[in-house]
């Protein structure tokens, strides 16, 4: 068929294949959960179900060795996708410029957005109980559609207008910053946790 398909929007999906760091992020995540008193009270004022340290540390591979060993692990897979998407950096690598958990307890769920300033986004999984809502990706053409009729639910992937990505513990997932996603609320039970990042260039 002489169909040609343009403007590829990737994301990088990987197992990081290291239960163990994975249990200790758990136990560091649960602990600053019950420590971090600036935390917690922004996490309560702005209606956050659960908790994030996305506003009161911002030193956590400082602050953690396992969150170290997860920094490290973080810059070979984005120097890997920032390969595989053709970026020129000028000999330059992509620099990791904030570092948050998250803790989101039942009914929970985050908005759609981007995260502006920075190149690449991502999120490690660490606790995913069942039910508990993957990360919804949105076509970034979708507000140029106008008449455009929605896309027939066997459409395959590419073509797709939102697809939900529905990760498991361990997983690591990365994407361009500019593209907006949104996760999903969390039906199940127990505690969804998950770390993430954006780096700069």
């Amino acid at each position: 068929m002489p169909v040609r398909h343009l403007f590829t929007t990737p994301l990088y999906q990987e197992q990081i294949g290291q239960p163990e760091l994975i249990a200790e992020l758990e136990e560091s995540v649960r602990a600053l959960a019950e420590d971090d008193i600036a935390g917690k009270r922004w996490s309560r004022e702005h209606r956050y179900r659960g908790y994030t340290s996305y506003a009161s540390l911002d030193d956590l591979p400082i602050r953690d060795p396992a969150f170290a060993d997860l920094k490290r692990l973080l810059d070979r897979h984005v120097a890997r996708f920032a390969e595989a998407c053709a970026m020129d950096l000028g000999g330059r690598r992509l620099k990791l410029d904030s570092l948050w958990v998250n803790l989101l307890k039942p009914g929970g769920g985050h908005s759609g957005h981007i995260h502006p300033h920075s190149v690449v986004s991502g999120t490690v999984y660490v606790a995913v109980p069942e039910g508990a809502g993957g990360l919804k990706l949105e076509d970034p053409r979708l507000a140029r559609f106008m008449a455009a009729p929605p896309r027939r639910p066997d459409a395959p992937e590419s073509l797709a207008t939102f697809v939900e990505v529905n990760p498991e513990p361990g997983t690591i997932l990365l994407w361009e910053s500019w593209l907006r996603h949104e996760v999903m609320p969390h039906a199940g039970k127990g505690e969804r946790i998950s770390v993430s990042f954006n780096y700069r260039w």
